[in-house]
C-alpha cells in the first residue's frame, strides 16, 4: 500500500504558518536567551566573589601567621585557610561541578595565574609545617601576600572586564531580536492584518449589494411575475394570454439581468498583484521546491472560491 507523503502546509495558508511558527520560533529564541544571559550573569558573578574571597582569604592567612608569631597560635584555622586558597585557585582555572563553575579559556587570565601560581606554591610549602613558623621571616610571608594580592586584583579585574563585555554582547543579540521581532509584528499588520480587514470590507460591500437586489429589484421581478401569473389564469382571451406570456418573458428578461448583476457583484475586479501576494507566491514556490505543500485547492488569497478534491 503506498502512503503519500504528509504535506505540512495547505496550498494558500502557508505564509500565515510560517509567519506563526516565526513568531513563536522567535520568541523562543528570545527566552532562551534572555535565560543563557541570566546563568551567565550568575557564574560570572560567582566568580567575582570567589576571587574577590581569594584576597580576604590570603590576608587572613598573614593575620593567622601574625597571631601564631605573637598571640595563641589557631594552626586548624591556618591550614583550613590555606588550604581554601589552595583549593579555591584550581577552581577558578579548571572549573568545578558543584560550584557549577566551567573551565576558565580566556589567556589572559589563565596567564595571571601563572605568574599567581610560584608566590602561591610558596605559602602553600613554607606554611604547612607548624614547627617552622619560628624560623619562617614574616616579611617574605608579607612579600608573598602582597604580590598575591596585587597579582590577584588584576584577575579579578580581568574577569569584570569579561562580564562587561558579555553583557554587553548579550545587549546587542537582545536588541537586535527585539528590532526584528518589532519588523515581523510590522510585517504582519501591513501584509496580513490590512489586507485581511480591506477583504472584509470589500465583502460587506459585496453583500450589501446582493441584499439590495434581493430585497428591491429581484422581489419586485418576481411579485410581478406572480400577478402576470394571476391575471393569466383568469384571461380566457388568446390574444390577451399571449400578450400577457410577453410581459412575463420580459420579466425574466429582467431577473435574468439582476442575477448576472448579482454574480458580477461577487467577482472579484482584476488588480494587479499586492505586496503581500507576491510574498506569499514567493513562499509558495519555495514550499513546492522542498514538496512541503500539497496539491490540493481551497480558498487562497485571490478572494476566488476553488474546488476542494
Amino acid at each position: 500500500m503506498n502512503i503519500g507523503k504528509i504535506k505540512l502546509f495547505k496550498k494558500g495558508f502557508q505564509a500565515y504558518y510560517l509567519l506563526v511558527i516565526s513568531i513563536v520560533s522567535l520568541t523562543i529564541i528570545i527566552q532562551s536567551m534572555t535565560q543563557y544571559s541570566l546563568k551567565k550573569q550568575r557564574s560570572t558573578a560567582l566568580i567575582v566573589n570567589l576571587a574577590g574571597r581569594q584576597r580576604m582569604l590570603s590576608q587572613r592567612l598573614l593575620h593567622e601567621l601574625y597571631s601564631c608569631r605573637y598571640h595563641n597560635c589557631d594552626y586548624a584555622e591556618m591550614k583550613l585557610t590555606m588550604t581554601k586558597l589552595y583549593q579555591m585557585n584550581g577552581f577558578l582555572q579548571q572549573g568545578n561541578v558543584g560550584l557549577k563553575l566551567e573551565p576558565l579559556d580566556d589567556e589572559v587570565i589563565l596567564r595571571e595565574f601563572r605568574r599567581l601560581e610560584p608566590h602561591l606554591e610558596w605559602l602553600n610549602s613554607e606554611l604547612k609545617d607548624f614547627q617552622n613558623f619560628k624560623n619562617l621571616s614574616f616579611t617574605d610571608v608579607r612579600y608573598r601576600v602582597d604580590r598575591f594580592l596585587f597579582i590577584m586584583e588584576g584577575i579579578v579585574n580581568q574577569f569584570q572586564k569579561k562580564a562587561e563585555k558579555d553583557i554587553h554582547t548579550m545587549m546587542i543579540i537582545e536588541l537586535e531580536l527585539a528590532i526584528f521581532s518589532i519588523v515581523i509584528i510590522l510585517f504582519e499588520i501591513f501584509f496580513i492584518v490590512n489586507p485581511i480587514i480591506n477583504r472584509i470590507v470589500d465583502q460587506k460591500k459585496k453583500l450589501s449589494e446582493i441584499a439590495w437586489h434581493q430585497s428591491h429589484v429581484f422581489n419586485s421581478h418576481m411579485r410581478n411575475i406572480a400577478d402576470l401569473q394571476y391575471v393569466l389564469k383568469m384571461e380566457k382571451n388568446l390574444e390577451r394570454q399571449k400578450e400577457i406570456f410577453g410581459f412575463i418573458e420580459e420579466e425574466l428578461n429582467h431577473l435574468k439581468k439582476v442575477s448576472q448583476n448579482m454574480v458580477k457583484s461577487l467577482e472579484e475586479t482584476i488588480e494587479d498583484p499586492k505586496p503581500h501576494q507576491l510574498v506569499i507566491r514567493k513562499v509558495e514556490d519555495f514550499l513546492e521546491k522542498y514538496k512541503l505543500m500539497g496539491t490540493e485547492k481551497a480558498l487562497i488569497d485571490d478572494d476566488k472560491a476553488h474546488s476542494v478534491k
